[in-house]
């Protein structure tokens, strides 16, 4: 019988709480042939990565992963043999009590959100003893040798590379969502939170020598991008320009859609976590949206990531790196680092590519997660 497994999502900042565990209760389905159920508290987010699921359905099967609505109240059922609560959301409390109540032990799991800080390794896999006897375990995904691993499916790098290595391809997926790029011009996807520093950079990319074309799919940073434009109504399909740079507006894509944006754009300015580790695959040079935090415990974080990723750069490359990523989370002018880090450019590109193969050489997170749980048996 195959192992069943319960992952629990409370979606909190649009799509990134979703496309985490969308994504990982895929894999483990596809690859590691256990049964998934994904309790979703929001299934209206879960359509626009899922068009074809019905935001009404109390249950239903999309891509061999049973997604449930997450019920107010919460209806008695038997509880999986894992049990994943995605970044700390709160398990019904009738659940937990009918996870202490089962024959059969449950491995109970924290999915941790992702992090480069120092701590991580050391606090991966630790237990905590709850007050009715079960053991919760925390669980993080990360970097380094020590953590839970990315999120990587088997076959994605080498997608990737044969997808960019085949110009046609690039050409037929950006006709299919609309984009015809403008000759000789750097492709920029651009998928962020409000950002003060917005303004400063497409000042730059404007008075460019070189053009960019800049593809901004549907999302927070568009009502900074309507105030820099000046322009009242942008949508979907739109495009402008102004000066060097040619900005168009994308629908929502899917998440394989997505991964493929990000593999033909030559920078990717990406935010929170899912985006953040599929730039990462896609072996191309990106920009990091932190989310913000209270105290400004996101630039520690920011800081924690920027110390490991620029290991093997130079140091003025580095440094360009560095203060290109500072200035656009702390909502200060770009210009000066973004010259700077163009005047670094081979090395950057060639950077990131290594970095991504480094990181492929690591066990990803779904296998990290079922052997966990091999182990644990």
């Amino acid at each position: 019988m195959r192992p069943t497994w319960d992952i629990f999502c409370s979606v909190v900042d649009n799509y990134g709480d979703i496309g985490v565990t969308w994504r990982l209760a895929r894999q483990l389905v596809a690859e590691h042939k256990v049964a998934v159920r994904l309790w979703v508290d929001d299934l209206g987010a879960f359509v626009r990565l899922c068009p074809q699921a019905n935001p009404e359905a109390a249950q239903q099967l999309q891509q061999g992963v049973e997604i449930r609505q997450w019920p107010a109240p919460w209806q008695p059922l038997e509880p999986a043999d894992v049990v994943i609560e995605a970044f700390a959301c709160q398990l019904p409390e009738a659940y937990v009590a009918a996870m202490a109540a089962r024959p059969a032990k449950v491995l109970w799991l924290n999915l941790e959100y992702l992090s480069a800080e120092d701590w991580v390794e050391g606090c991966h896999g630790l237990p905590s003893l709850q007050s009715n006897g079960l053991q919760k375990f925390f669980f993080f995904p990360g970097f380094t040798a020590g953590s839970g691993g990315l999120l990587r499916e088997p076959e994605l790098l080498a997608q990737r590379q044969a997808f960019q290595a085949d110009q046609a391809a690039r050409d037929a997926f950006l006709c299919s969502i609309g984009v015809e790029p403008v000759a000789g011009a750097r492709l920029i996807s651009l998928f962020a939170y409000e950002n003060k520093a917005l303004a400063s950079w497409l000042d730059a990319l404007a008075a460019d020598s070189q053009p960019s074309q800049l593809l901004v799919p549907e999302g927070r940073i568009l009502a900074d991008l309507h105030v820099w434009l000046g322009d009242g109504s942008l949508p979907v399909g739109a495009t402008r320009q102004r000066g060097q740079l040619h900005i168009q507006v994308l629908p929502f894509i899917q998440q394989d859609q997505y991964d493929r944006l990000l593999w033909c754009c030559d920078l990717n300015a990406v935010r929170g976590e899912d985006s953040f580790v599929r730039a990462q695959w896609a072996g191309r040079p990106l920009l990091w949206h932190i989310y913000q935090q209270t105290e400004n415990v996101h630039l520690e974080k920011l800081e924690a990531f920027l110390a490991l990723y620029k290991e093997g750069l130079s140091p003025a490359a580095s440094e360009a790196l560095a203060d290109f990523w500072r200035a656009w989370n702390n909502g200060e002018a770009m210009a000066d680092s973004w010259q700077r880090l163009l005047g670094s450019w081979p090395e950057q590109a060639e950077h990131a590519e290594d970095w991504c193969l480094a990181r492929a050489s690591q066990t990803d997170l779904a296998t990290t997660l079922v052997q966990f749980y091999l182990n644990w048996l």
